[in-house]
């Protein structure tokens, strides 16, 4: 199965000249059909905020192992196509398609702890959409502004619905003050159109620092309000799993903890990209995946 030729409806309009109100999801958050490892009062939860969080996700042996090869890995692929670089210090920011890269990632994304989560909320096979492994250095790590992934996904890869989660499995301590994953919890229910035209290649810069497809302040103080944040800490080997529409970012890291996790978008092969709605082209495919198979293990 590969990328669609038609494009579907258009039912969250963004990227537009001029500004437009946000709107109410027109999709399920959990979509059910499938059994998993999450109760009904997990789903429910996740339902209601938009993510959950596992606290021993991972064994402390498990973490060790994964961050020895992420490390192995950002060394020998630093001038690869796939390898994101600060723009001010060139230290390795992201490595993308990386369980196309490791064979231990490839089976991380296999694991019935990982897909089966996946699965269930969105509620059929799920292939992976992208994959990557994000580091940020102790006292020069650089944050990521507030933005909902499916208005990226969706704008830049074809990506039709918001049937689609993440789960960032964190490979160093998440402590308050090193630049942790701040979420606004419910937020997943609006989608806040952007303004501006996709530039050409933009993933060329936007991979490094985001200015078109960030919501305006106003909406994200309206958001904010409405939703309150919270931040995702914890040990090594915890994780979040989140929705995909969820308004989330972080902030610098200038304490001399460096934080680094594991990052899988897991998308519902009901769901497949169709042409983007509103890029000139689609992302490359080490970014957007365009193969739709099931994941098996």
């Amino acid at each position: 199965m590969t990328l669609a030729d038609t494009r579907t409806e258009d039912r969250y309009r963004t990227r537009t000249p001029h500004p437009l109100d946000p709107v109410e999801r027109a999709d399920p958050a959990v979509w059910g059909r499938v059994d998993g490892p999450l109760d009904p009062a997990a789903l429910a939860a996740h339902d209601a905020r938009g993510y959950s969080v596992f606290d021993t996700l991972l064994s402390p042996g498990e973490v060790r192992t994964y961050r020895e090869e992420l490390s192995r890995l950002a060394d020998h692929l630093r001038g690869d196509e796939r390898t994101i670089v600060e723009k001010s210090s060139a230290e390795v920011r992201s490595l993308f398609e990386v369980h196309k890269i490791s064979d231990l990632v490839a089976e991380l994304v296999r694991d019935p702890r990982v897909l089966d989560r996946a699965r269930q909320v969105l509620g059929s096979e799920v292939y992976v959409h992208q994959s990557r492994v994000n580091f940020m250095p102790g006292f020069k790590g650089k944050g990521f502004y507030w933005h909902s992934d499916f208005e990226t996904w969706h704008a830049e890869d074809g990506m039709p619905a918001p049937r689609a989660v993440s789960m960032s499995i964190a490979l160093t301590d998440n402590y308050p003050f090193n630049g942790g994953l701040m979420v606004m919890p419910g937020s997943h229910r609006t989608f806040v159109p952007c303004v501006g035209e996709t530039p050409e290649d933009h993933y060329r810069a936007s991979l490094t620092e985001q200015e078109i497809g960030v919501p305006s302040r106003e909406h994200i103080t309206a958001l904010a309000a409405a939703h309150g944040v919270d931040q995702f800490t914890g040990p090594a080997g915890s994780a979040l799993l989140f929705d995909s529409n969820l308004m989330h970012g972080s902030g610098n890291n200038i304490t001399p903890f460096p934080r680094s996790n594991v990052f899988v978008v897991f998308n519902s092969v009901e769901n497949p990209l169709v042409e983007p709605f509103a890029a000139p082209a689609p992302r490359p495919g080490f970014i957007a995946a365009r193969q739709f198979a099931p994941l098996t293990r």
